[in-house]
C-alpha cells in the first residue's frame, strides 16, 4: 500500500516537474520573439545615451514590456493551442509520446496567462511608465533606486485609487454585497476589476474587428501586385518618373537659391509618395502574369471567405442562443481533453476554428491601428519610444486577453473557458451575450457590403479613367452610358 502511494506522489512530481519545464520552454521562446520585435521598434537613441541611469531604466523597462508581450502572444495562443491538442489526443489518443499533452498543463497554461496579464496590467505596466518618468524625490539621493522608490509610491496611490473606484461601482451595483465584502479584496474586489477590464477588452475588439475586417482588404491590396483591368502601366509609370523628376528637380532648387519661396516639408511628402508609387508601379510591371492575375484575386477571395464564415457561425450561434442553453459562454474546471472533437466537422472544422481565431486577432489589430483614435500609437521601426511602447503593449494585452472570451461568446469555438477566465460576471448574462452577437454580426455585415461595393466602384473609375476628371465634377453622376464608352473605347 505504501509503495502504491510513492509511486503516485512520484508520477504526480515528475507530471508537475514536466508540465513547469514545458511551461518555461514555450514563455522563453516567446519573450525571445518578443524582444526582437521591440528592439525592431524600439529608439535606438533611448538606450545609447551617455547617462548610464537612464541607459539602466530604459532597458529595465524593456524587459518588463518585452514580458507583456510574451504574454500577449501566448495568450493568443490559448485557443489554438487547446484545440489541436484535444484533435491530436482524438487522433493518437494511445501513443506514448503524446502523455505530456494532457488537460493538466492546458490548464495550468491558462491560469498562468491569466495571473500574468493581470499581473502585467495591474502592476508591471503601470510601473514601467512611473520608472520611466521618475526622477525620484526631491532631497533624496540620486539614483536608480530613488526612481524605484518614487515608482512604487505612486504604483501604490493608483493601485489604492483603482480599489476606491471599484468599491463605489460595486457598491453602486451591489449595495448589500459591497457592505459585506469592504475587507475581502482577493475573494471579492480582485476578481471585480478583472471582469471590468475583460468587459472593456471584449467592447474593444467588438469596436476594431469589424472595422479592421474591412480594413484587411485594402491593407492586403496594398502588399501584393493588383491586376492591370484596362490600366497601362507603361503610360501611367513614365508619368510617376516624369513627376518624381521635377519635384526632384525643385528640391535641389530650393536647397540653394529659393528656398524661402518653396514649401520643403510638404514638397519632401510629395516627393516620397510619388517614389514610393513609382516603386509600386515598376513592381507591378516586373510581377508575372500569375502573380498578377491569380495572386491578388485569389488572397481577395479567401479573406472574403473567411469574413463571410465568421458572421455566418455568429448568426448560427444567435439562433443557438434562442434555442439552447448550452450555447452560452461558461467556465469548466477539466477540459477532458480527447474525449471528442470540439467541431460538429471533427479535425477540419476545428482547423478552421483555429483559423477563424487567428484571422479575427489579426484583423482586430488591423482595425486598432487603423482607427483615427489610435493611429498615433502605431509603432515606427527604430522610431519607437518607450512611453508608446509601453502603450502598445497594454493594448495589444487587453485585446489578445479578452480574445478566449470573445470567440466563445461569439460561438467561434465550442472550447470552454477554463480557470479564471469564465469566472466573470457578465458571462452569465443572456441579454449581454445575446446583444453582443447582434452587434458583431450587424456591424461585419454593413463594413463588409460597404467595402466592397465601394472597392468595386473605385476600381471601376481607375479603370476607366475617370479619376482623373476634376473635382468640380462628381463622379457618382457620370452615366453608366459614359462608362461602357469609355470602357469600350480603352478595349478597342
Amino acid at each position: 500500500m505504501e509503495t502504491d502511494d510513492v509511486s503516485v506522489r512520484e508520477q504526480l512530481f515528475h507530471n508537475r516537474v514536466r508540465e513547469t519545464i514545458i511551461c518555461v520552454l514555450l514563455f522563453t521562446c516567446l519573450y525571445m520573439v518578443s524582444y526582437l520585435i521591440l528592439t525592431h521598434f524600439k529608439k535606438t537613441a533611448e538606450f545609447v545615451t551617455d547617462d548610464v541611469e537612464d541607459a539602466t531604466v530604459n532597458k529595465i523597462a524593456l524587459w518588463l514590456c518585452t514580458f507583456t508581450l510574451s504574454v500577449a502572444v501566448c495568450a493568443v495562443l490559448l485557443l489554438p493551442i487547446s484545440i489541436l491538442s484535444n484533435e491530436v489526443l482524438l487522433t493518437f489518443p494511445h501513443s506514448y509520446y503524446m502523455q505530456w499533452l494532457n488537460g493538466s498543463l492546458i490548464h495550468g497554461l491558462w491560469n498562468l496567462v491569466f495571473l500574468f496579464s493581470n499581473l502585467s496590467l495591474v502592476f508591471l505596466m503601470p510601473f514601467a511608465y512611473f520608472f520611466t518618468e521618475s526622477e525620484g524625490f526631491a532631497g533624496s539621493k540620486k539614483g536608480v533606486m530613488a526612481r524605484v522608490y518614487e515608482a512604487v509610491v505612486l504604483l501604490l496611490l493608483l493601485a489604492l485609487l483603482v480599489l476606491g473606484i471599484v468599491w463605489v461601482a460595486s457598491a453602486l451595483l451591489h449595495d448589500n454585497i459591497a457592505r459585506k465584502s469592504l475587507y475581502d479584496l482577493w475573494e471579492y474586489y480582485l476578481p471585480y476589476l478583472y471582469s471590468g477590464i475583460s468587459l472593456f477588452g471584449v467592447l474593444l475588439l467588438l469596436l476594431c474587428t469589424p472595422f479592421g475586417l474591412s480594413r484587411m482588404f485594402s491593407v492586403t491590396g496594398s502588399l501584393l501586385v493588383k491586376p492591370r483591368l484596362l490600366e497601362d502601366v507603361e503610360d501611367t509609370l513614365s508619368c510617376t518618373a516624369f513627376e518624381e523628376d521635377s519635384l526632384s528637380r525643385k528640391l535641389n532648387c530650393g536647397s540653394t537659391s529659393c528656398w524661402v519661396k518653396l514649401d520643403m516639408e510638404n514638397m519632401k511628402k510629395d516627393y516620397q509618395t510619388v517614389r514610393s508609387k513609382r516603386v509600386a508601379l515598376e513592381m507591378r510591371r516586373k510581377a508575372s502574369a500569375w502573380q498578377r492575375n491569380l495572386g491578388y484575386p485569389l488572397a481577395m477571395l479567401v479573406l472574403l471567405a473567411l469574413t463571410v464564415m465568421c458572421v455566418l457561425m455568429v448568426c448560427f450561434n444567435v439562433l443557438e442562443l434562442l434555442l439552447d442553453e448550452t450555447a452560452m459562454p461558461r467556465g469548466m474546471e477539466d477540459p477532458h481533453l480527447g474525449m471528442a472533437s470540439f467541431s460538429m466537422f471533427g479535425s477540419l472544422g476545428a482547423a478552421v476554428q483555429v483559423v477563424l481565431i487567428l484571422y479575427l486577432m489579426v484583423s482586430s489589430v488591423v482595425g486598432f491601428y487603423s482607427s483615427p483614435l489610435f493611429t498615433g500609437l502605431l509603432p515606427r521601426a527604430q522610431d519607437t519610444n518607450l512611453t508608446q511602447m509601453i502603450a502598445n503593449c497594454v493594448s495589444l494585452l487587453i485585446l489578445s486577453s479578452a480574445l478566449p472570451v470573445f470567440s466563445r461568446t461569439l460561438g467561434i469555438t465550442r472550447f470552454d473557458l477554463l480557470g479564471d477566465f469564465g469566472r466573470y460576471n457578465w458571462l452569465g448574462n443572456f441579454y449581454i451575450v445575446f446583444l453582443y452577437n447582434m452587434l458583431f454580426a450587424g456591424l461585419t455585415s454593413a463594413s463588409l457590403i460597404k467595402t466592397v461595393t465601394w472597392a468595386v466602384q473605385r476600381e471601376l473609375i481607375r479603370a476607366f479613367g475617370l479619376h482623373r476628371l476634376p473635382l468640380t465634377v462628381s463622379r457618382s453622376t457620370v452615366p453608366f452610358r459614359l462608362l461602357l464608352a469609355s470602357g469600350l473605347s480603352k478595349i478597342q
